[in-house]
């Protein structure tokens, strides 16, 4: 064990953890934010993609070890219910989950997609969402995304996507 610093979501914590602890186990179990799911634990199924400095990666084979110094955005960091990013409204407005348990590691590509391609293509988003659903909601997936793509495009920088009030969660 060794006194392991993280900057999640703009928060630093300080942990004493193994240091080849895998990123998603730590953020799970030690910072206490649950919306990164483990799904496979080789990095194929893509439940675990999180941010490393903007960037998304799947958390499950990464150990804490080296992630030092980098800002980690987890699905929690993105909005909030008060002010969600427009890809959770997206989501939300073409009902994307049905399960749900892949949903936030989708989600957290997609942001990543955006930021990379504003105005994606239908082979963009093919290419860049290797996450798997297991329920197959891939043209929904799709949909949410050219959806969230034209809001980020209509909407001043600084403003943030409108936000409801979830009916329930799924997953947890």
């Amino acid at each position: 064990m060794s006194q392991t610093k993280l900057l999640v979501n703009g928060k630093s914590y300080t942990l004493d953890l193994d240091p080849q602890m895998p990123l998603l186990w730590a953020v799970r179990d030690f910072v206490g934010l649950k919306g990164t799911k483990f799904g496979c634990g080789i990095a194929q199924c893509g439940a675990c993609t999180l941010h490393l400095d903007g960037q998304p990666v799947r958390s499950c084979v990464i150990p804490v070890s080296a992630v030092k110094g980098q800002k980690i955005t987890t699905i929690e960091g993105i909005g909030s219910l008060d002010h969600l990013h427009a890809v959770q409204q997206a989501w939300i407005d073409e009902q994307v989950p049905q399960c749900g348990y892949c949903q936030s590691g989708q989600i957290m590509a997609a942001v990543s997609l955006l930021k990379a391609k504003p105005k994606p293509t239908d082979d963009d988003i093919d290419t860049a969402m290797t996450n798997i659903c297991r329920c197959g909601t891939y043209q929904r997936i799709r949909k949410a995304i050219h959806r969230a793509a034209g809001t980020m495009q209509e909407q001043p920088k600084t403003a943030p996507a409108k936000a409801v009030k979830p009916v329930g969660t799924v997953g947890k």
